[in-house]
């Protein structure tokens, strides 16, 4: 075994990471600090879904997400499925139907990164696509369907834009409870002899080249020097800050991300939807008279100006108590970490005007005054918006970090992947792309560059 280990953070990476050292790998001194309460500062904040289609010029994040998947289904099947996870894909649809022959190419990339087979429906008459929205979250349909017929759109989303001309149903996809996920492993954890900590790393100690311990003040007061043969930061938008007090510097960066939830109490979107992403850029709708008020004042004349594509949504919950959940990043900057998070002007009423343009139904809202419940936090990126896992020059520091907007379908091969690192074990074909050396290689720093499309949402 590998001797004392801290973890630092207890946000889904670092709970993931308790678990599969103490629960599947028999690690008895494992300790996790946590200065808030646990799952809290960001990992509560997502939209919990997960995709194994990943763009990019080579197969290592499909690999990694299949890892990933295969271990969620497993938890799910071990735990009856304690967290809700479903299979309902993701459906990117476009009124262009140009767009046709690229998300053919798309799919058929991900086949060959391993995401499983392209079909493409060009006859509602003749198609054999079905939507299985009930599906199981182990079922074995995988890849990606494309529908090239708007009738055969229409047949089976009913609720998208009417001038939908193309959409891609990727299907070793959906969504889950990544409360429920992260509760059941940290139980499962500290049941395991897992030690939570409650009080903020302030220092790793280091005897010669080498960690050996962390210091830590105390929720409760006073400080602690926890002793360790290894140390992870698993410390989400802190972690450049926990980084430092090790002397290390990373290539990551901060973006401030929001999302927007409401009651869906015309049951507009079906509770058995797909997550949903609009691909077209667009003008919100607005009224003529909002329009030319908007476009009257310096101020405000950018929100009748285009925006990009990228809305996306999808239901959560069932029934009457249902809701809607939905992002739009129309812009991304980087930022320094504060909390609590700023308020980012006029999101809500931009995020749910984007989603009707996808979703007409949803006009519904507007025309209520509706006021989305707005909440966010932050992506933690680093330059090929990979993650960061496994060790650093610090002999005995390791990594789990940087996980973007894809933190929860993330995090079991992350935990995998470290695991893997601290207990010696073989690695997988994958782990160069998510080590922290990549990026002290000059080859790699000039992919980057010509990397295209980095598969956030």
């Amino acid at each position: 075994m590998s001797g004392s280990i801290v973890i630092v953070g207890a946000g889904i990476a670092g709970v993931a990471a308790a678990y599969h050292l103490a629960v599947r790998h028999g690690c008895r001194d494992v300790k996790l600090v946590e200065a808030e309460n646990p799952l809290s500062m960001t990992s509560d904040k997502s939209t919990e879904a997960y995709r194994n289609w990943w763009p990019g010029p080579d197969g290592a994040m499909t690999a990694y997400m299949n890892r990933s998947i295969d271990l969620l289904e497993e938890l799910a099947r071990g735990s009856g499925n304690r967290f809700n996870m479903n299979r309902r894909g993701y459906l990117f649809a476009s009124a262009d139907a140009t767009r046709a022959p690229w998300l053919i190419e798309m799919a058929e990339l991900a086949a060959r990164h391993g995401g499983g087979a392209a079909r493409v429906h060009g006859s509602a008459a003749t198609s054999a696509y079905s939507p299985a929205p009930d599906a199981a979250f182990d079922a074995p349909l995988a890849g990606a369907d494309i529908l090239t017929d708007p009738a055969l759109i229409r047949r089976h989303f009913p609720y998208l834009n009417g001038n939908t001309k193309v959409v891609a149903h990727v299907r070793r996809a959906g969504w889950l409870s990544a409360q429920q996920l992260g509760m059941m492993m940290l139980e499962a954890a500290r049941e395991a002899g897992v030690r939570l900590v409650r009080g903020r790393a302030t220092r790793v100690e280091t005897r010669g080249d080498r960690v050996s311990g962390v210091r830590v003040a105390l929720a409760a007061g006073g400080e602690e020097l926890l002793a360790a043969d290894s140390a992870v930061l698993a410390s989400g938008p802190l972690v450049k800050e926990m980084a430092s007090l090790a002397g290390l510097t990373l290539p990551t960066f901060a973006e401030p991300h929001y999302k927007i939830s409401w009651k869906d109490s015309e049951r507009v979107v079906p509770r058995d939807a797909p997550m949903m992403i609009w691909l077209d850029p667009q003008q919100l709708p607005w009224h003529a008279e909002e329009r030319e008020a908007l476009a009257a004042d310096a101020t405000t004349r950018w929100l009748t100006e285009p925006f990009p594509g990228g809305a996306h949504g999808r239901p959560d919950g069932s029934g009457s108590t249902g809701t809607v959940l939905a992002l739009y990043n129309y812009k991304n900057e980087q930022a320094e970490v504060v909390f609590p998070l700023p308020e980012s002007e006029h999101y809500g009423e931009i995020t749910l005007r984007g989603m009707t343009t996808m979703v007409p139904g949803l006009q519904v809202y507007l025309d209520r005054g509706a006021r989305p419940y707005v909440d966010g936090g932050y992506y933690m990126k680093t330059p090929d918006n990979r993650p960061l896992i496994g060790p650093t020059p610090v002999a005995g520091l390791h990594l789990s970090c940087c996980y973007s907007g894809f933190g929860i379908m993330a995090s079991q091969a992350g935990a995998d992947l470290l695991t893997a690192h601290l207990l010696d074990k073989p690695l997988p074909s994958h782990a160069d792309a998510f080590a922290l050396a990549r990026f002290s290689d000059p080859v790699h720093l000039a992919r980057i560059a010509t990397w295209g499309d980095g598969g956030q949402l």
